[in-house]
């Protein structure tokens, strides 16, 4: 998550990683508990900016008493070892410093190690060469730590760095026009990821799901819905399937559904109450699935948030006028446009030359009902790489309002390639797509978030199918399940 399009990143606490597996030792328990970040109590610095801290000053300790020359000193750096023999935590300072004290970085390292503070969760403390300060916490402090960790019950690793702000995290939001795909389990895992780890750092968050209702899409799903329930009467004929239709199977169902439901109740409507009535049937069985598929990953949003209500309850005119008065659009080729950076002007069309808004009115007027109407500090959207020359525009038109976009954050994630064995994956059993739920209940829900978080959002990457249901080491949900389980039989033989 880069700092460009991460503003939020300086609120979050340091990652926590399980180190695995743990040191040789006997009694030594400090390899086998999270990084002891996690054990300060609220409102203290993390350790690692402790123990940052206590480089500094016995730097200039060492200046002052002459075993070092003055020069400006740096940013400390600290850096989790990949040996956890080389201790918790190691700094390449010295070899930073070497060429202004002009010493070798070893007589550094050593020349700070002498004038450290020893607060009682620092251990051994020691100078490798050629210069690295190895730095290994308390065993006694640690194990200690134990019991505050049962005594915080669920608490424990909670944080208040985001002294309840309001956050929204916007995800998923696929097109509520068929089934969630697997395409769309990147951004939901992520999502959801998000927003627990900004609930566990203080924030009070929302959870939204943004529903497409609006358009010509919708129209033409309602249309395709139309044609399939009149088709499973016998009078398909009378409601030609319309072009750039829906032909999913999916949609044949809902057609024999809505049979099922109201019979041929429907066949007689006039094509306008026609239209409001296949739409509103069809969008919500279609976001009942939706729902039901999120809640396979146990993702449960907090909101559903209409598109067509920025329209129906004025928040599209508002905002429109708005920017008319601050002269941000300008009429050309018969269409709106928004000012914006010309290198930009080909992508900031807002009413289209038929008098139709496009995509992005609606993105300008929903960022105003989140920031203004709903008052969020942050806004939070997961948007597909895909969509990364939308991110100036955003931000641009939110100046434009008069917001902060500091405010607005986008996560943009890579694309997930599926295979089952090494085989690439293209088709579903039931489709000509692979449903996220046809993953999960392949492999599990547990399994397809792991494996969908072991990347960073910007990487690339590949989920094995076949991998992902392997008990072997070589699938890292196997390896962490087997650690749990270790764990889990220490404890029981510990009780």
């Amino acid at each position: 998550m880069g700092q460009k399009h991460f503003a939020i990143a300086k609120y979050l606490p340091e990652k926590a990683v399980l180190q695995l597996p743990g040191r040789s030792g006997g009694e030594d328990f400090s390899s086998f508990i999270l990084p002891p970040s996690s054990f300060v109590s609220t409102g203290d610095p993390m350790i690692r900016h402790d123990i940052a801290q206590l480089i500094t000053k016995a730097l200039k300790k060492a200046q002052k008493k002459g075993d070092l020359p003055k020069f400006d000193l740096p940013d400390i750096i600290l850096e989790r070892p990949k040996d956890p023999t080389h201790g918790d935590y190691a700094s390449p300072a010295a070899l930073g410093l070497a060429r202004y004290a002009r010493m070798a970085p070893i007589k550094i390292a050593e020349s700070i190690i002498k004038r450290m503070e020893r607060p009682d969760y620092l251990g051994e403390v020691s100078a490798v060469r050629p210069g690295f300060i190895n730095i290994r916490l308390s065993s006694t402090w640690l194990a200690q730590q134990v019991q505050t960790i049962i005594n915080r019950g669920d608490s424990f690793g909670r944080i208040e760095l985001g002294q309840g702000k309001r956050a929204q995290v916007e995800f998923i939001s696929a097109n509520p026009t068929g089934p969630l795909t697997f395409g769309s389990g990147r951004n939901a895992v992520l999502g959801d990821a998000l927003a627990s780890v900004l609930d566990a750092a203080g924030f009070s968050v929302q959870r939204e799901y943004y529903l497409n209702d609006q358009g010509n899409q919708v129209d033409i799903f309602a249309r395709s819905l139309q044609h399939h329930y009149a088709n499973a009467l016998g009078q398909g004929d009378k409601f030609p399937f319309p072009e750039n239709g829906y032909p999913g199977d999916y949609l044949i169902e809902m057609g024999r559904q809505l049979v099922a439901d109201v019979g041929d109740a429907y066949l007689s409507l006039d094509e306008a109450e026609a239209l409001r009535v296949f739409r509103d049937e069809g969008l919500t069985r279609m976001i009942a699935r939706i729902k039901a598929d999120a809640e396979l990953l146990n993702i449960h949003f907090d909101n559903w948030f209409s598109e067509k209500s920025l329209y129906d309850d004025g928040v599209y005119g508002k905002v429109f006028n708005m920017l008319s008065v601050n002269n941000q659009l300008v009429e050309k080729d018969g269409a709106i446009w928004f000012k914006g950076a010309e290198e930009e002007a080909k992508d900031n069309v807002v009413v289209r030359s038929d008098g139709r808004p496009t995509y992005f009115a609606s993105d300008i007027a929903y960022i105003y009902n989140k920031l203004v109407m709903r008052g969020f500090e942050q806004a939070i959207y997961v948007w597909g790489a895909d969509h990364h020359g939308h991110v100036a525009r955003l931000k641009a038109a939110a100046r434009a309002l008069g917001l902060d976009d500091e405010r607005i954050t986008i996560i943009l994630y890579q694309l997930v390639a599926l295979e089952r064995d090494g085989k690439p994956v293209r088709m579903g059993k039931r489709s000509k797509f692979i449903t996220l739920a046809e993953v999960v209940e392949e492999i599990g829900a547990d399994a397809t978030r792991f494996m969908l978080l072991t990347r960073s959002a910007d990487s690339q990457m590949t989920l094995d199918l076949g991998l992902a249901v392997k008990q072997s080491n070589d699938n890292p949900v196997y390896y962490v399940q087997y650690a749990h389980a270790r764990i889990a039989s220490i404890l029981r033989r510990a009780a």
